[in-house]
């Protein structure tokens, strides 16, 4: 082949690989276009930013991820709680529940709840993990749905702080008013005060919620398992999660009750600010130790946390720190937690104070597995499905879906109905994590605008997040 041939054939390879590398680059930047428009708020402004060398930069499209995985690994560990819901209670006043679960009774048959009618639950014979397959649907619970309806208000207000109004407004828009409403203590509380007038925060107000059954509701259990995700929507920054998280919380909670729901939401907002070299029992034992600087030293709070840090520290079994536990705070009344002298039904089964111990043993001794944190939590006792939920959803976050699938061997389902519990939301009630997620992203976006002082960058998918 003479010269002029070959530099003809060549320049017409160079001509086709050029067009190729073109149409590979168009391609790949619809794509970008594409995904760019997904993750894009229509009802957002967004502002130019110009990075800054010490912010942080955190992955639109990991986060959404992990948001997924945080609703799969809640809903997994809230159904799987359920099973055992409130089947030990102790052995105080009238009812009396018998020794409490061990590690021996995972996989046996379920004994009945307090309230089972001598029957266990519906949900499973033998206590054990409580899966829905790809097919099927994950059903709202009160571990969910008030979590689902805040997304849903910080939306469609198209603000990063709910008001009082906006709270009321959503709770009697979504909660129905007469038949069963999956509201408990205080939560049932705060409703009915809403439909008699009253505006967070006066619906936890320790003088306002008096009555003749018992003056302790902004004590209950109820603010723990309706706010934790607000630290998700705060990454790194947990100053500005209990800044948005404050009237939520003060919703139902006052005093313990609110500093443990607080504890809850610096968790969650600083599992985006660990170390990644780090193993997750090292992640979680950091992240629990932060939160636990932000209790006061002086409340119950604070001493069961560290009793129960005590006893883990010494490795004494989990059942056994479970049941001192039990002895030291339900019997003996230490520490000011004195729930039980109060004669409330169930010796205050559903109190934020032994939920919050019975939640610190199944962190320490989960040591960062989700499996064994679950487990841990069902056997633990009292309101068994809040603390798995919590750190369900924490954990599953920090693996993400495909992270979560991992640790269970198989799939799941990835649609969600609010409507089990909930009303009068959007496509009868029926929603997808992925969808839910994407929400949660686009509230995070409005957050590091307006909140935070950081910036998105579409184009790289990413926040930029300054420091405190």
């Amino acid at each position: 082949m003479n010269n002029a041939l070959k530099c003809l054939c060549l320049a017409g390879t160079t001509f086709i690989f050029v067009l190729l590398v073109m149409s590979c680059k168009d391609a790949k930047k619809e794509e970008v276009n594409q995904l760019v428009k997904v993750l894009a708020d229509p009802g957002l402004e967004y502002n130019a930013y110009a990075q800054k060398a010490t912010d942080r930069v955190i992955s639109r499209s990991d986060y959404a991820d992990k948001l997924y995985g945080f609703w799969l690994g809640q809903c997994i560990a809230n159904w799987t709680g359920l099973v055992t819901e409130m089947d030990k209670i102790g052995n105080i006043g009238e009812i009396k529940t018998g020794p409490f679960y061990t590690r021996e009774d995972w996989g046996k048959p379920d004994q009945p709840s307090i309230w089972g009618e001598g029957l266990p639950s519906e949900l499973s014979d033998n206590i054990d993990f409580v899966f829905r397959g790809e097919d099927e649907i994950w059903g709202a619970d009160d571990d969910t749905d008030i979590e689902y309806m805040y997304q849903h208000l910080l939306y469609t207000n198209k603000t990063s702080m709910l008001s009082g109004k906006q709270i009321k407004e959503g709770w009697l828009k979504h909660i129905k008013h007469e038949e069963e409403n999956y509201l408990w203590v205080s939560n049932q509380k705060a409703f009915d005060m809403m439909l008699n007038g009253a505006v967070p925060p006066e619906t936890s107000d320790p003088q306002l919620t008096k009555d003749s059954i018992y003056d302790n509701y902004y004590e209950m259990i109820d603010a723990q398992l309706t706010t934790e995700i607000f630290g998700l929507y705060a990454p790194t920054r947990p100053d500005i999660a209990l800044k948005m998280a404050n009237l939520p919380i003060q919703t139902t909670a006052r005093e313990n009750a609110q500093w443990i729901s607080e504890f809850y939401v610096i968790m969650y907002s600083l599992a985006s600010d660990v170390d990644e070299n780090l193993s997750k029992k090292e992640q979680m034992a950091w992240m629990a130790m932060q939160a636990r600087e932000h209790l006061p030293n002086d409340s119950y709070t604070a001493k069961m946390y560290d009793f129960v840090k005590s006893r883990y520290d010494e490795n004494i079994p989990w059942e056994q720190t479970r049941d001192e536990l039990y002895e030291r705070y339900q019997v003996n009344q230490e520490d000011g937690y004195t729930i039980t002298s109060k004669n409330i039904f169930c010796n205050g089964c559903f109190a934020a104070g032994i939920n919050f111990g019975a939640s610190i043993v199944s962190l320490l001794y989960g040591e960062g597995d989700i499996k064994e944190t679950i487990k841990i939590g069902a056997l633990a006792g009292w309101d068994s499905d809040n603390p798995t939920a919590t750190w369900g959803g924490l954990l599953g976050f920090m693996l993400g879906k495909e992270g979560v699938e991992s640790a269970f061997g198989r799939k799941f389902s990835d649609k969600f109905n609010i409507h089990r519990t909930r009303v009068n939301f959007p496509d009868n009630g029926l929603d997808s994590f992925d969808e839910m997620a994407k929400k949660g992203i686009y509230i995070i976006d409005r957050v590091v605008q307006e909140e935070i002082g950081g910036g998105v960058d579409l184009e790289k998918n990413v926040w930029y997040i300054p420091g405190k």
